[in-house]
């Protein structure tokens, strides 16, 4: 199939530098995902698989209850989640996913980021198309042919599949990853070294001297807008 698991990884930058925004981002998202689908892990499975990844990046498990608990009260906020697109120094594009209560105030801070560094935001669509929404998954323990089998069986969509010294490696459409890791889980033998979802760019640009300063000062800007949960770019680092 031939797409490596690591091509174009640096196209993927995810908020979280910081523990505190790590832990603010599986905060915020665990609340929403057991708001909108019941806080009971075994029947939200969404739920139950995003608590594991929090707990495979140390998020505390204080954190993870106490959203889950808010979720269960009757009011709290509401969120939703807002795309937003823009272009950067030399030919760079950003794509920024937020969890926000209040859009006016979020599109307003992210369009000050960008009007910061001499850029601007795009119009919905504008720079979505240089990117692919993809699942990636890394196995520990499987059998690259029966993991292809079972994923096949489950009718799930595998775009690449491949060996990478013991490892194997998926690669799968980017809103399957529940589904994903609930296939390979069931596997005897098989556990998940790292799983994620997010937009990786066809192509990555390269940046040096003053644009790759106004990339880093971009970056800690929009790093510090609360709504913000994650940042895709295709710069190559």
């Amino acid at each position: 199939m031939g797409r490596k698991f690591e091509v174009r990884k640096a196209s993927m930058m995810k908020t979280g530098l910081q523990k505190s925004k790590l832990y603010s981002r599986f905060g915020k998202e665990i609340y929403v995902c057991a708001r909108n689908g019941g806080t009971n892990v075994e029947s939200n499975l969404a739920l139950k698989r995003l608590i594991e990844r929090a707990k495979k990046e140390q998020v505390p498990m204080d954190i993870i209850t106490r959203n889950v608990d808010k979720a269960a009260q009757s009011g709290g906020e509401s969120y939703s989640l807002e795309r937003y697109e823009g272009f950067g120094p030399s030919g760079s594009a950003f794509i920024i996913d937020t969890l926000t209560d209040n859009v006016n105030r979020t599109v307003s801070e992210v369009r000050n980021c960008f009007t910061k560094i001499g850029s601007k935001m795009g119009v919905s669509g504008s720079v979505e198309h240089m990117f692919e929404h993809l699942s990636r998954l890394r196995l520990k323990g499987a059998n690259e042919e029966e993991v292809f089998e079972a994923l096949l069986e489950a009718d799930i969509n595998v775009i690449d599949i491949e060996l990478d010294d013991d490892d194997v490696l998926v690669t799968g459409e980017g809103y399957d990853l529940d589904k994903l890791e609930l296939v390979v889980t069931d596997l005897d033998g098989v556990s998940i070294d790292h799983s994620e979802s997010g937009w990786y760019a066809h192509e990555t640009v390269t940046l040096d001297g003053e644009a790759q300063v106004l990339y880093e000062k971009f970056m800690k800007l929009i790093n510090e807008v609360d709504d913000v949960q994650h940042v895709y770019h295709n710069i190559d680092e």
